[in-house]
């Protein structure tokens, strides 16, 4: 998972601090407000094969995560375990044989 939020942070660092910044902002609008934003970090990280796979693996949960966030865009907090799920989903992706660094991996 370590290696998925570097790659994130790395790639798409502008897009999801402004994408945080606005849910911070509006707390009970951001899903209206917010939906460009959050389609441009959605773009980019779609583009990385390692973000990929864990999207893949962990679809489920990311949905219900997203669910929960439709309906309680007024205390995004609510969904905490939601967001706890999937990221305990994504610590299990089996990410060897993918490139998730500039260094070659062993083999």
């Amino acid at each position: 998972m370590q290696a998925a939020m570097d790659i994130t942070a790395r790639y798409c660092h502008k897009e999801m601090e402004a994408y945080g910044s606005c849910v911070a902002s509006n707390p009970s609008t951001w899903q209206q407000k917010c939906d460009e934003l959050k389609m441009k970090v959605a773009h980019c990280t779609s583009s990385h094969p390692v973000i990929q796979k864990i999207r893949q693996d962990c679809s489920a949960e990311f949905v219900k995560f997203e669910n929960c966030l439709r309906e309680n865009q007024d205390k995004p907090a609510t969904c905490s375990p939601h967001v706890a799920r999937f990221l305990g989903c994504a610590e299990t992706v089996d990410l060897s044989g993918m490139a998730t660094n500039s260094v070659p991996q062993p083999s």
